[in-house]
């Protein structure tokens, strides 16, 4: 097909090397192996030993690593852990506490009309409660999980 009357005849798009300007006449970042030798140090010379002497062995010193333990993050079950009191390998006890969702559960219920005593049933449902997490060795608080 021709080109239209008026319009140039259009030409080879340019070459890659220069859309993004790379200057092949520029010398490499690396060195080029030279020819007949393979890349990755198979075939070349090895290093020429240089008089360096051997370094004494000094003596060996010992350093004392402190491990931390992960963080703990309690959630609504029991969780497995290192007591930081007893130091003995539990698995924490539960107590549940009422906390803010349990309270603003109550308040919407009486929102809702329920005053008649309704209200209170967020008191007994332990999944609205907050969970304070013991060890069952030596009863300490090891942590908390709040709901809201």
């Amino acid at each position: 097909m021709s080109a239209p009357s008026g319009f140039p005849a259009p030409s080879a798009p340019p070459s890659y090397e220069e859309t993004v300007g790379i200057n092949v006449n520029y010398p490499h970042p690396y060195p080029v192996p030279e020819p007949g030798l393979r890349p990755g140090g198979k075939g070349m010379n090895p290093p020429q030993n240089t008089a360096q002497p051997m370094p004494t062995s000094s003596p060996v010193t010992v350093q004392t690593v402190y491990v931390h333990q992960p963080v703990v993050v309690f959630y609504d079950r029991p969780v497995q852990m290192s007591c930081p009191s007893c130091s003995q390998m539990i698995v924490t006890r539960l107590c549940y506490e009422p906390g803010a969702l349990t309270w603003l559960s109550c308040g919407g219920l009486c929102l809702l009309g329920c005053i008649a005593g309704c209200c209170l049933i967020p008191f007994c449902i332990d999944a609205l409660k907050d969970v304070e997490h013991f060890c069952p060795n030596c009863n300490a608080h090891v942590g908390s999980y709040k709901r809201l």
